[in-house]
């Protein structure tokens, strides 16, 4: 039977993740998954399709504080639940826009020290909730910073295959899943539409369409072709390639990793390769 094998939350929208044996599952997604994020002049936010330099931009969670570490400079650390403050600012994740607000001059001082551009950390709070798409979500789905969904699945045999494709040993890391699942067949979340795990059900909408961050290199901050030249080859779809499942949770609770999933529907892939 298939299970959860790791879990990674992401507090601080494309820079590195953590990897965790449990967590919270909340109104927005895993507990402190992307409640943070860098803006530019304009409000919109940066990512490493920008910024490659932000992968390299460790983050851990230890005693109620968010600790960001980088290479040049001394750790910063926040604290994991920072008062609400007004006025808060309209910012924009790709169409959308939501309300956030700075979390500190000096953070955004650290960030635009490390990464020589003009930003500025924000965050969100509980009372400022962004919907996910209504085409994909119900009304009352929420998700905090993401991309547009509060949770990205993918399965171990999947990178597997995707690996012996290419020849190569990338990392998960490379494609920032949030729940990764394994003893199932390569590419079986394709066919999944609804699952539960740990008592916390889950609906699939719509696969993952690729941008080029997983050619970008965790641990270098470089990019190369791969491996989006391989998923253009054999996970191409409406000119957009694929890889991972978005999901959205029903109810809250607690993740743990070893817990099985339980697919309660399926249906035809998405994308339709075959």
């Amino acid at each position: 039977m298939p299970s959860l094998s790791q879990i990674f939350i992401y507090p601080i929208k494309s820079l590195a993740g953590i990897q965790v044996d449990q967590c919270a599952v909340t109104p927005t997604g895993l507990k402190y998954d992307r409640k943070w994020m860098l803006v530019d002049e304009h409000q919109q936010f940066l990512s490493q399709r920008r910024l490659p330099k932000m992968a390299l931009l460790k983050t851990q969670i230890i005693a109620q504080q968010l600790i960001i570490s980088a290479s040049s400079q001394e750790n910063l650390v926040l604290d994991l639940n920072p008062p609400e403050t007004d006025p808060t600012r309209k910012v924009t994740v790709w169409g959308d826009k939501c309300q956030a607000q700075e979390v500190n001059q000096q953070a955004s001082q650290w960030f635009r020290d490390y990464l020589q551009f003009p930003c500025t950390l924000v965050y969100q709070p509980d009372k400022n909730i962004r919907t996910v798409d209504q085409k994909y979500a119900q009304s009352n789905d929420q998700t905090s910073f993401s991309d547009g969904f509060p949770f990205l699945i993918v399965s171990e045999a999947s990178l597997a295959q995707l690996n012996l494709q290419m020849n190569l040993a990338l990392s998960m890391r490379r494609f920032r899943p949030n729940l990764v699942i394994k003893d199932c067949a390569a590419y079986a979340e394709d066919r999944w539409r609804k699952i539960s795990i740990g008592g916390i059900s889950f609906r699939l909408p719509i696969p993952c369409a690729r941008c080029a961050i997983p050619q970008i290199n965790p641990d270098t901050a470089i990019s190369d072709k791969e491996p989006l030249r391989t998923l253009a080859k054999t996970r191409k779809w409406n000119n957009e390639v694929f890889f991972g499942q978005n999901a959205l949770h029903d109810n809250l609770g607690v993740l743990q990793t070893g817990g099985f999933v339980i697919i309660n529907k399926t249906g035809s892939a998405q994308p339709p390769l075959e």
